[in-house]
């Protein structure tokens, strides 16, 4: 992917580092999902996973200089650019749309971060907070990604922050509040269903982000959108539960199988057009 001459972006917030107290949990990050399946498969009940431990006590914390290393400066650098590109492209849609784009801030956190949807540890994965629409990333997820998800390489970490950001078009759309409230009048598998559209959703809208982007300026580079298209793959409902349980529970996903989320990041890519990414009338997903 070609980033490295890309602007960066005013709107990161640099908090690794940094100590925080514990409060609320905050769910429904890639790594959340990971930690609740496999312990729901060994008997734990799943809320002491998303509650956390010692409440109200400080989150451990190490010095900045600790926490950074090069890689990690690097990768901040990256991620800097990648949200400067959502920004301009979705400026850009939301143009056409006759709307004005407010940009999120990006969060970095190292171990754990309180938000307004409250408290989060780096094992909940990247996340979007509707309540200060902001993103919260703690880098060592991007080697999780690699090492233990199996999706290496630059364009899957910028898919994960194109996903992120696409919650963000959401929530700025009004789609995120009419589906949240739907979701507090039915039970909990129709909620699920609806939370699936919604994921699904934010990946083709990641993927009319890499359109407008490559038609744009041109940062793709070959292999890219395999590289994308395997991240999607990687973090589907079926395959992680297979993973973690040896079976799959179709009524219990929250965000799509491996080839739904494909076919929509896909659609996303190939139109490069947001009126394309409804997926809350699509009969099929």
């Amino acid at each position: 992917m070609r980033w490295q001459m890309g602007r960066r972006s005013d709107n990161i917030e640099d908090r690794r580092g940094m100590p925080v107290g514990r409060g609320a949990a905050v769910g429904g990050g890639i790594g959340t999902l990971l930690l609740v399946l496999v312990a729901m498969y060994f008997g734990v009940d799943p809320s002491v996973i998303l509650q956390g431990a010692d409440p109200g006590g400080p989150a451990p914390s190490q010095s900045v200089q600790q926490q950074r290393s090069a890689g990690d400066d690097q990768l901040r650098d990256f991620v800097s650019v990648v949200l400067a590109d959502t920004e301009d492209t979705w400026r850009e849609l939301f143009r056409r749309m006759g709307r004005q784009y407010q940009d999120p801030h990006l969060v970095l956190f190292s171990g754990a971060v309180q938000s307004a949807c409250g408290f989060a540890e780096a094992a909940v994965g990247p996340f979007y907070c509707p309540g200060d629409r902001k993103l919260y990333i703690d880098l060592s997820f991007y080697r999780d990604l690699r090492d233990k998800i199996g999706a290496p390489g630059d364009f899957a970490q910028a898919y994960v922050i194109a996903h992120e950001v696409g919650h963000h078009v959401q929530n700025l759309l009004g789609i995120a509040e009419r589906i949240q409230q739907a979701q507090s009048r039915r039970g909990k598998t129709e909620g699920n269903a609806l939370q699936v559209r919604m994921e699904l959703q934010a990946d083709c809208l990641a993927g009319v982000w890499a359109a407008n982007a490559q038609r744009s300026r041109q940062i793709l580079e070959t292999g890219d959108i395999e590289e994308g298209l395997n991240a999607a793959a990687a973090i589907g409902d079926d395959r992680l539960q297979r993973q973690s349980m040896g079976r799959v529970v179709p009524e219990s996903f929250t965000h799509g199988s491996s080839a739904q989320r494909v076919r929509w990041f896909k659609r996303g890519i190939d139109s490069g057009d947001p009126g394309q990414c409804d997926t809350f009338t699509a009969s099929k997903l």
